[in-house]
Order: C-alpha cells, then sequence, then structure tokens
C-alpha cells in the first residue's frame, strides 16, 4: 500500500518520469531523464519486532528524503540536513573507537558468510558492530554521526540511492566494497565518516576482491539507458 500511494503521486505530477521500486519493479518512460528509486518500507522484519529503525526512501535524481522519527535531506551542493539542523558524520580516526554497522541478506552464499567473517573480525576490534536491517537508515546514521561506519552487500538501488548523496553531502565518504567509485546500481556499499575509511578498507578490499576471483557478480544490477550517475 505504501508503494501504491507513493507512485499514485508521482504520476500524478510527472507522468513522463521513469519509476524503479522495490515492489512493482520498473514503470513509466523508460527514456525519461528522470528516475524516481522507490523503497516503500525499509526493515520490515525489524518493525514488527518493535525496533523502531524503519522508514520510507524515495530518491529522485539525487534529491532524496528519508523519513523516520528523524527526517533527513539532501541535494546535490546543498549539505545534508537532519529534521533541518544541517549534520556530519563524527570525527574518530580509529576503528577501535568506532561504532560499525552491517547487514546480511537473505541469500546464505559465500558473500554471506564473507561478511560473517567480516561481522566477527571488526566486532573484536571495535567498539561493536551492530545490525539494525535497514541499509538506507544505517548510512544516515554515519551522516549523523551516531555510527562511524557501514558495509554490505547485494544491495538494490532504492536499498542506497537517497542515503548516498545524504552521506556525501554530510561529509562522508561512499564507495564500493571493493574501494572503487560507487554508482548506486552497484551491489556493495562500503560508507563511513571518512577517517577511518581507508583502515575499514584494508580488511573488506580483499574480502570482496576474493569473492570476485571466484565469481561472484557484484556489476551494475541495473541501470538505465539515460541515468546520469555523475552529478
Amino acid at each position: 500500500m505504501s508503494e501504491i500511494a507513493i507512485l499514485e503521486v508521482i504520476k500524478k505530477n510527472f507522468a513522463d518520469h521513469l519509476i524503479l521500486g522495490e515492489e512493482g519493479g520498473i514503470a513509466g518512460d523508460t527514456s525519461s531523464d528522470y528516475l524516481w528509486c522507490v523503497d516503500p518500507l525499509v526493515s520490515v522484519g525489524v518493525l514488527f519486532q518493535g525496533n523502531p529503525a524503519a522508514a520510507t526512501v524515495v530518491e529522485f535524481v539525487g534529491g532524496p528524503m528519508c523519513w523516520n522519527t528523524r527526517t533527513y535531506t539532501a541535494t546535490a551542493g546543498g549539505g545534508a540536513f537532519c529534521n533541518g539542523q544541517k549534520i556530519q558524520p563524527s570525527k574518530t580516526d580509529k576503528v577501535e573507537q568506532s561504532l560499525l554497522v552491517t547487514g546480511f541478506g537473505c541469500e546464505h552464499d559465500d558473500a554471506w558468510n564473507t561478511n560473517f567473517e567480516l561481522f566477527k573480525e571488526f566486532t573484536s576490534i571495535s567498539r561493536g558492530v551492530r545490525r539494525l536491517g535497514g541499509a538506507a537508515v544505517d548510512m544516515c546514521h554515519v551522516a549523523l554521526g551516531v555510527t562511524e561506519g557501514y558495509w554490505e552487500y547485494h544491495l538494490k538501488p532504492w536499498d542506497i540511492a537517497a542515503a548516498v548523496l545524504i552521506i556525501e553531502e554530510a561529509g562522508g565518504v561512499v564507495t564500493r566494497m571493493d574501494g572503487g567509485k560507487l554508482c548506486v546500481f552497484d551491489k556493495s556499499v562500503l560508507v563511513s565518516n571518512g577517517a577511518i575509511h581507508a583502515k575499514l578498507l584494508e580488511r573488506i578490499a580483499p574480502a570482496t576482491e576474493k569473492l570476485k576471483s571466484k565469481g561472484i557478480d557484484f556489476s551494475l544490477w541495473y541501470k538505465p539507458e539515460n541515468y546520469v550517475t555523475d552529478l
């Protein structure tokens, strides 16, 4: 129902735009220069368990809004905000003083096993590693300075698109888990406050390269022909 309501508003006001939704897939004009990425409800599982870490995420060509008990907004070149107040990541520059977050998908494959090993490894050398269950919310927490880093495999565009701009505008760093430049259609993401990014990559990048050598595909999940990923 959440995605249907969102799509009705978009279609009513922007009939010629392309929409990519988690539930409904691709809809609209595929030749459009405009794309909406929609995830109607993030963290359904933890929400049912009483955990308030849930959100609705909508991104329009880099202009995101993430609704939760906090409202995060950002525009390219305009900074990132939480409830109207400008935000920035923490200044912590040591992994051992950092609080980290990761996520696990439903597929118990080699990537899942590799991430479980990373989870254990970072748990032993940091303040702790949490799993909240919502990529966009996890990324916004890094932008806000609540946590210092987040990583995850097997993500979709609607999981991260809005939050990528928020973290970048807040002053954080976003890459693929192998250290390469991120496109929102990539399947892995590493987010940090910037100060510990290289240190996280020292452990995460080799593990990711090993997965790639086994044939695990982390290439672009989907990319509309006319979608511009570089602002």
